[in-house]
């Protein structure tokens, strides 16, 4: 045998190690002990001690590396199981009357005339990963704290409706309302998890797949950051997230598992229902879906414990002393798995058992109906309490549970396990029938044949309903419930505003560093200073928020344990425990999931917070519009600010950074009230009116959206009686014309303000017309309360017509009207038909591309002579002018030369 010196290095991760051996004779001791131990006893118990030692050195905290998957079997060992504290029976019936009127409520929901369906096989595979949880683990609200976070599987909620049901929190009527929110209202449950269509029931919306990890995570942390910085005590509160193991697939459930280990979040459980089944088909048909994540979560740096297996399997695994069981089981493709949940016990003797007499063996004194049994770890409430329990002690990691289930488990043959089961909607008589024996049901079958199937409640002073009060008086109240016990802010006084409102005198500032400003004075306020909660992904300076770093700090729970680089610097880095800003690196997903958590902690903790998220505006509703989608839902509230925004004025980035649709995105969310402000005054404004709607007395259930920009201009002081309504719900007369004979009206938002108003200027001195500059602060908001106007006298033809605020607006105002911004044509068209005259828009349609401002703004026409022109077009059209002084405009600006337009200011300016 060679020598411990001859042997090659170390080996881990496929590297040889540098680490040299200080002792080759110790060494020399444990090879050869190891290689005894494969002599004597064989591979297999070589391959347990080798297992118990690196189980043993994590004990001792010796740093090995991580194993990247364990065997097929469950983590918690059948001795290691704690004492299960609740009644089985009383619990099995419970799970099945709420099994029943599950399946009962989807199935009544398909009847003729109605057809609206649902789905019972996801709840069917985790009815009992919720029971175990609502029996003994979530916490309600009941104590005036937050309670515990969950996150529902957003197919598993006719479970929960049914559940309820039981509680007496939901009627039948609402039960047969399911799906059915405005022809049955108000007895109507949402399809899915959705606060907004039932705020006093559901908290979190997760059924648009992979949003609900995501947001489990930073739901996590932010209680960790609400209760570092002294806002409200979640201590107690503890975050679980149920989710599917096709839904794993989805880019945004894995994507942030880093941030929740390396801030050691034990306050958060993931709960995967692996039924091994998509919405199709297998997950992992040639592979196997629970040890991949098992991989993937280890590798993150999770604690992990399996659940695979039920009790019925604890006897055959006792006694395999050669591993040829396990090994089996770890071979087995997840396919192969889901066949045998369809198929007898017999063919799981043959197919499974039968191919190696040691197995075989095994079997040979249980029945095939025995075999037909072996179940699923998932369906075992000892097993599943073991689980959750093992989950709650864990300290430093967050946990996630790999629990294996059979989708649509119980409900018979032509369910369980099935490709097609997830579309399936209705049971038949005969399915009913079986689905009743197996749950012992007293229904009896003339009630199935002769009509709906009929819900079942086992009566109110019935020990099974005495018994779930019971539970829930003890964990703190009933859940899912949605409280909102935050109280009205004091909002800051007007004197906060006024720097914004005497203008940048001679300096030149975007309207990004204007809301900065702004913000800088809003935090100093004592009231409400401290609720702010800065958010950016990782682009502060850029912003000009730098600023911040040494006052608001940035939140780190392990606080700054270097010495920044930029220490010395009056803006240094700054983090600490107890920081203001998160800092969540370059992830507009994790950032806006963060935004979510903190715009909805008035409700989820009862403290509200002011989230003030900035990002490059292009990022936003295009990368994440999904998550703004989640936000409306949740009812969460705060500053979203699309810094950077238009198409012409990044232009240095090019194509990918220039935005010139988030507006229009913006105006799809019925939740988002959208700005598009030109000047800080203007700024100042809206931020005050959105604190009063959002934090004031009868708060709103909105966002508020910003686009700001990056070019510097120099902003006016806010002119005496400004016209704070018009502001407010999107334009207001910024600048009358004062000299030319010939009306005009030209509108702008944002960053095309001053060339409108540049635009003017030529108008009068060369073209003898006097166009009046309106700043349209919201095409979107002007367009909205419009179509409510018209949707209003549609339905009221007796009463007199109402007219939209643009019309009454602009009637006084001789046209043509042009419109001009730094988006595309779709949002300033968004008004078009409520302008009481000709109306042309000037937009920046297209894809953006690298060149100056001058040059991009040429070549969209959109700039101060691109305007003159489409003013004099529309007056040609009117007859006011000559058609032949177009083409002396477009000559004398050389309107078709890119390269002849002023460059501007530089396009990087932040």
């Amino acid at each position: 045998m060679a020598s411990g010196s001859d042997r090659n290095p170390i080996i881990i991760g496929g590297l040889p190690s540098q680490v040299p051996d200080f002792d080759p004779e110790e060494t020399q001791e444990w090879l050869d002990s190891l290689d005894a131990a494969v002599d004597e006893r064989g591979r297999e118990r070589a391959r347990y001690l080798m297992l118990r030692l690196i189980e043993r050195a994590r004990e001792k905290r010796v740093a090995v590396p991580e194993m990247r998957s364990t065997d097929y079997v469950n983590t918690i060992a059948t001795k290691d199981e704690p004492f299960f504290p609740g009644d089985e029976e009383i619990e099995r019936k419970v799970l099945n009357a709420t099994r029943w009127n599950a399946a009962v409520m989807v199935s009544r929901a398909q009847r003729p005339g109605i057809g609206v369906g649902g789905h019972i096989a996801t709840f069917a595979s985790s009815a009992s990963l919720y029971d175990v949880g609502f029996n003994h683990f979530f916490r309600g609200k009941d104590d005036g704290l937050g309670g515990d976070q969950i996150f529902f599987q957003g197919h598993a909620s006719p479970g929960i409706y049914a559940r309820a049901f039981l509680l007496d929190r939901l009627s039948e009527a609402q039960l047969d309302a399911f799906r059915q929110e405005k022809s049955k209202a108000p007895n109507g449950l949402s399809s899915y998890p959705h606060p907004r269509l039932m705020p006093d029931f559901w908290e979190f919306p997760t059924v648009s797949m992979g949003l609900g990890p995501l947001g489990a995570i930073y739901q996590a942390r932010m209680n960790r950051y609400m209760e570092a910085r002294g806002i409200a005590d979640t201590s107690q509160s503890h975050v679980w997230a149920y989710l599917g193991d096709g839904e794993m697939d989805e880019p945004e459930s894995l994507g942030q598992l880093s941030i929740a280990a390396r801030e050691g979040l034990d306050n958060l459980t993931f709960v995967v229902n692996c039924n091994l089944q998509r919405l199709d088909g297998p997950v992992r048909g040639n592979g196997k879906i629970i040890q991949e994540l098992e991989s993937q979560f280890r590798g993150a740096g999770w604690n992990v414990v399996k659940l695979v297996w039920d009790r019925s399997w604890d006897p055959l695994l006792a006694q395999d002393r050669t591993g040829i069981l396990v090994n089996k089981l770890n071979t087995t493709p997840d396919g192969q798995f889901q066949t045998y949940a369809t198929e007898s016990g017999a063919y799981i003797r043959e197919h499974f058992f039968g191919d190696d007499p040691r197995l075989r063996d095994m079997v040979k004194d249980m029945t095939d109906d025995q075999i037909l049994h072996l179940g699923r770890g998932g369906h075992d409430h000892k097993k599943v309490y073991a689980a959750y329990a093992a989950a709650k002690a864990h300290k430093g990691q967050p946990t996630v549970i790999l629990a294996q289930t059979v989708k649509g488990w119980t409900l018979g043959p032509n369910f369980e396990g099935r490709n097609a089961t997830h579309q399936m909607k209705k049971l038949t008589v005969e399915d009913l029938k079986r689905f009743r024996d197996r749950l012992h049901i007293p229904i009896t079958d003339k009630q199935l044949d002769e009509g709906y199937p009929p819900y079942y409640h086992p009566g109110r002073d019935s020990e099974e309903i005495q018994y779930m009060h019971d539970r829930r008086k003890g964990l703190g109240g009933y859940v899912p419930t949605r409280v909102v016990r935050a109280k009205p802010l004091v909002l800051p006084e007007d004197k906060t505003y006024a720097t914004a409102k005497k203008g940048s005198g001679q300096q030149s500032i975007a309207t990004t560093m204007a809301f900065v400003r702004i913000l800088k004075d809003l935090m100093r306020d004592k009231e409400i200073g401290k609720r702010f909660v800065l958010i950016a992904p990782d682009e502060y300076r850029t912003f000009g928020m730098d600023a911040f770093f040494p006052s608001a700090k940035i939140y780190n729970p392990l606080g700054q344990q270097y010495e920044a680089v930029d220490r010395d610097l009056l803006l240094a880095y700054k983090e600490s425990p107890t920081g203001q800003m998160l800092h969540d690196g370059i992830s507009e997903a994790g950032c806006t999931a963060s935004l979510i958590a903190a715009g909805s902690a008035y409700a989820t903790h009862g403290e509200p917070l002011i989230p003030v998220y900035v990002f490059y505006s292009m990022f936003g509703f295009q990368r994440t519009g999904d998550q703004f989608w989640q936000m409306a839902d949740q009812l969460a509230r705060g500053f979203v600010l699309g810094a950077t925004a238009g198409r012409t004025t990044l232009t240095g980035e090019g194509l990918q950074h220039a935005d010139g649709h988030s507006q229009l995105l913006a105006s799809t969310n019925p939740g988002c009230v959208a700005y598009d402000p030109a000047f800080g005054y203007e700024i100042a404004h809206i931020v005050k009116d959105g604190l009063r709607r959002m934090y004031g007395e009868n708060s709103e259930d909105v966002f508020y959206y910003l686009t700001v920009y990056n070019e510097p201009i120099q902003h006016p002081a806010e002119p005496e009686n400004v016209d704070v309504e018009g502001i407010l719900k999107g334009v207001y007369r910024f600048k009358s014309g004062e000299r030319g004979m010939i009306p005009a009206q030209i509108m702008a938002s944002g960053v095309a303000v001053p060339w409108a108003v540049e635009a003017q200027q030529i108008l009068a001195d060369e073209w003898n017309v006097r166009a009046d500059v309106w700043s349209a602060t919201s095409w979107n908001e002007l367009r909205r309360e419009a179509v409510e106007v018209e949707q209003y006298n549609l339905l009221h033809p007796e009463e007199e017509l109402r007219v939209p605020y643009v019309t009454q607006k602009l009637a006084s105002s001789e046209g043509p009207f042009v419109a001009v911004s730094d988006w595309m044509r779709s949002v300033p068209d968004q008004i078009a038909r409520w302008v009481p005259g000709a109306y042309q828009s000037l937009g920046a349609d297209g894809f953006g591309f690298a060149d100056t401002r001058g040059a991009a703004r040429r070549f969209f026409h959109i700039d101060a002579q691109s305007i003159v022109l489409a003013v004099l077009t529309e007056l040609a059209k009117e007859g006011r002018i000559d058609r032949s002084v177009l083409k002396t405009a477009v000559d004398r600006y050389e309107l078709l030369d890119v390269a002849a337009a002023d460059p501007g200011a530089a396009g990087g300016d932040a």
